[in-house]
């Protein structure tokens, strides 16, 4: 709930001129009940010059009759001057100035791990420029070579739920647009929990074992015949020395 300018002042000036109770008062200006009774009992603001609400358009004299009329009833304020000139920011977020170094390392894990956002969801995300992201992209950056893709959220320039929004944001505009997604984007959807506790997905083998033929066109192609053991070669038949030695013997 907003609170009124000079909230101690206002106090002092509805403890002052109105009857309205001490719990009332200590919730619109946001003080304790006990130090508006300090007020009243005058331990508390002295020589503090009361501040009129209704003459700074803080209050109406309808609210203060209604507050006086019920102590149940809660003031509100009129309107509040701390707000005045607020408006909403446009452009991308503000990045304090020790993470700015940061940010292109970021880009690229954007980039790299998440290619369906557009360039105005990752400047809005992690407060950069459409150039930055377009040289990062077409890896014409000054300091593309030394750049290494790091999660944003490690670094602290957005918030895991942001990612986690604008990604899903971007996943249903490519899934109106008909566009069909791969598995690995699909995956990158859920959060960083869900995913941290997803089973690894089953690989298609390279090579199936213990098939004999496979089929080539209509006609069955036999299984190449394994190669022999290299120690077959090394165990001779029984007696084969002594045959040697006959034949050395019939030649004298």
């Amino acid at each position: 709930m907003a609170k009124p300018l000079m909230a101690k002042a206002t106090a002092v000036w509805l403890v002052d001129n109105t009857t309205i109770s001490f719990k009332q008062i200590a919730d619109f200006v946001g003080m304790h009940e006990l130090e508006v009774q300090g007020i009243a009992d005058g331990d508390v603001a002295q020589g503090v010059k009361g501040f009129d609400p209704i003459a700074n358009n803080q209050l109406t004299q309808e609210e203060i009759d209604s507050a006086q009329a019920s102590p149940m009833y809660r003031l509100k304020l009129k309107f509040n001057a701390a707000a005045a000139g607020e408006e909403k920011r446009r452009g991308p977020r503000y990045t304090p100035l020790s993470k700015r170094q940061d940010r292109p390392n970021s880009i690229l894990w954007l980039v790299k791990f998440h290619p369906e956002l557009s360039d105005g969801q990752i400047a809005k995300l992690v407060g950069t420029t459409k150039p930055t992201i377009q040289s990062i992209r077409e890896r014409t950056h000054w300091n593309i070579s030394n750049m290494q893709p790091i999660d944003p959220v490690a670094l602290g320039l957005c918030k895991q739920s942001e990612l986690d929004s604008i990604v899903q944001k971007a996943a249903a505009k490519k899934a109106a647009e008909g566009g069909v997604m791969s598995d690995d984007e699909r995956r990158k959807l859920v959060s960083t929990e869900q995913s941290l506790g997803m089973e690894a997905e089953p690989k298609i083998p390279t090579a199936i074992e213990g098939l004999e033929t496979f089929t080539l066109g209509d006609a069955p192609v036999e299984k190449e015949a394994p190669l022999p053991d290299a120690d077959s070669f090394f165990n001779l038949p029984a007696g084969g020395a002594d045959d040697e030695d006959e034949d050395e013997d019939s030649r004298f």
